[in-house]
């Protein structure tokens, strides 16, 4: 059973400043916003080579800032380009900022004896070993416990992982 699609949204004119001081009036197919500004997706004409000896029309898309390389075209409407939104962050994202990636990676000391079980590190420590393969909690965990293992004050790990090993209320004054 054939599936309908929407049509793709026909481009409407728009300028295009060009290195040089050149300008070109191109087609424009969508926008979008950005954490840095406006994107805007160009079709510039252009030719290619097309069998034997022949040179066809040709569109060149490109993705370039707004209003930095583009300008409206007199009497022309924008308001049916499809345009991508970004989200405003939630208040909480503001209040907490990035999310570092999940994960924690035991840096294996070298060596045998005691003192030599290595570091617990979040994945994205400078510290970390390349290529570690990744643990979750349950398993940094259980790796932290490890004789000879620590917990890495640089990326935090101590700060994030020692409250779950001796549990929340250590550190704290009794009532």
């Amino acid at each position: 059973m054939p599936t309908s699609s929407a049509p793709e949204p026909l481009p409407v004119p728009i300028r295009v400043l060009l290195p040089g001081d050149q300008e070109v009036v191109a087609r424009l197919w969508s926008r979008r916003q950005t954490p840095d500004g406006w994107r805007y997706e160009v079709g510039l004409p252009a030719y290619r080579n097309g069998p034997g000896d022949s040179v066809e029309p040709a569109e060149y898309r490109v993705w370039v800032r707004a209003p930095d390389h583009v300008r409206p075209v007199d009497g022309v409407s924008y308001d049916a380009v499809p345009t991508e939104y970004l989200k405003p962050p939630s208040p909480v994202q503001e209040a907490l900022g990035p999310r570092r990636p999940s994960g924690w990676v035991l840096a294996k000391a070298s060596g045998r004896g005691p003192g030599r079980g290595g570091v617990v590190h979040a994945v994205d420590c400078e510290e970390a070993p390349a290529g570690a393969p990744v643990l979750p909690l349950d398993r940094a965990l259980d790796a932290a416990e490890q004789p000879g293992v620590r917990l890495c004050s640089l990326c935090g790990a101590a700060a994030e992982l020692d409250p779950v090993l001796k549990g929340f209320e250590h550190g704290f004054d009794e009532p």
